[in-house]
């Protein structure tokens, strides 16, 4: 090994996945701490010259770390960095795309289904003991449109899913690097065997961020798989959801910010959009009194598209973080790493 090796570890511990870790350090240190909050401060003898930070957040002594050169997330959301002087200190940063793109996929697709055949409805239907074969609970997904905003790892594999249940897909990316079809493929990218780019020439069509009006109006469901980061905080607003059918719906796996709240309640109570299924949402937890849980046209679940609690999530999150800490002993470039 040719560089001093001293990793703290502040995420749940995956046995094997430390086991593996401690394999690759050799004498290095692999010391784990209990998670901790954002803002922490945490006592210098513990992070003082730690070359390696597993976590979900920077302590608040962030700058009590001097040593430190590679900062790995337990999450593929990054704005909690926003502010924090890493590329000053030469500290690079990868995150944890990758490791919740299938619960999050699957989200999306429960969520059209529920939408296309108004499950809502029948549900209600069978708390009042009605029965009734409308036309509206027949529908099938075959044939609509998505509209993937943010063709990242997880907006991939929501377009592999959807190719499979045979929805064209239409995507536009965040930056101005959405070419003609097919998007290609990215490098150095943690992805878990079978997911990611879908297979043959798809998205059907690609858009950049100043094409809304060619892209919005179309769909029959729209779905953000995008970072919350200055420039994509309000990206929906009220000219955009005005875009939208009245037919059409909203997904929200990723983050609330992404779109204005005021006009996403707006077009839900005035049918500018026929219906949104939030899993990201505006406060922690949505309180009581938010005016989205006695919408009818909403779906919201608590934050659990991720599935962070799944039988997988561990041994995802720890294979990228192992398989990322043999790279960098290797000075292989790592997996999932954000350019400042």
């Amino acid at each position: 090994m040719d560089r001093e090796l001293n990793i703290l570890v502040a995420k749940e511990v995956f046995p094997p996945g430390l086991a593996r870790a401690r394999e690759l350090a050799g004498d290095g240190l692999v010391d784990c701490i209990t998670p901790f909050a954002r803002d922490t401060i945490l006592p210098k003898a513990q992070i003082a010259g730690r070359t390696v930070l597993f976590a979900d957040f920077a302590p608040g002594n962030l700058s009590e770390m001097a040593r430190l050169e590679w900062f790995q997330l337990g999450s593929a959301g990054y704005e909690q960095l926003q502010g924090l002087p890493l590329r000053e200190m030469g500290v690079r940063v990868t995150i944890g795309s990758g490791v919740n793109d299938i619960p999050i996929a699957e989200w999306c697709v429960q969520m059209m289904l529920m939408f296309e055949r108004d499950m809502l409805g029948l549900l209600e239907n069978q708390r009042e003991c009605v029965w009734d074969r409308s036309a509206r609970f027949q529908s099938e997904l075959w044939g609509r449109r998505v509209g993937i905003l943010g063709y990242g790892n997880i907006g991939r594999h929501v377009a592999r899913l959807c190719h499979c249940l045979g929805l064209e897909i239409w995507a536009m990316n965040r930056a101005r690097e959405c070419a003609p079809r097919p998007i290609g493929p990215r490098a150095h990218r943690f992805t878990v065997a079978g997911t990611g780019d879908p297979e043959g020439a798809l998205p059907e069509r690609t858009f950049t961020p100043d094409q809304m009006a060619d892209f919005l109006p179309h769909l029959d469901y729209l779905i953000l798989t995008l970072p919350l980061t200055p420039a994509t905080r309000g990206i929906l607003g009220e000219r955009e959801l005005r875009l939208m059918r009245p037919s059409a719906f909203l997904l929200n796996p990723s983050r609330g910010p992404l779109v204005e709240e005021f006009a996403l309640l707006r077009a839900l109570q005035e049918g500018w959009i026929a219906g949104a299924a939030l899993d990201a949402h505006y406060q922690y937890p949505l309180p009581p009194e938010h005016l989205l849980w006695g919408l009818p046209n909403v779906i919201l679940t608590p934050h659990v598209s991720g599935s962070s609690a799944s039988r997988y999530y561990l041994a995802r999150l720890w294979e990228l973080f192992t398989c990322n800490l043999e790279r960098y002993l290797g000075s292989q470039s790592l997996l999932n790493e954000l350019s400042f």
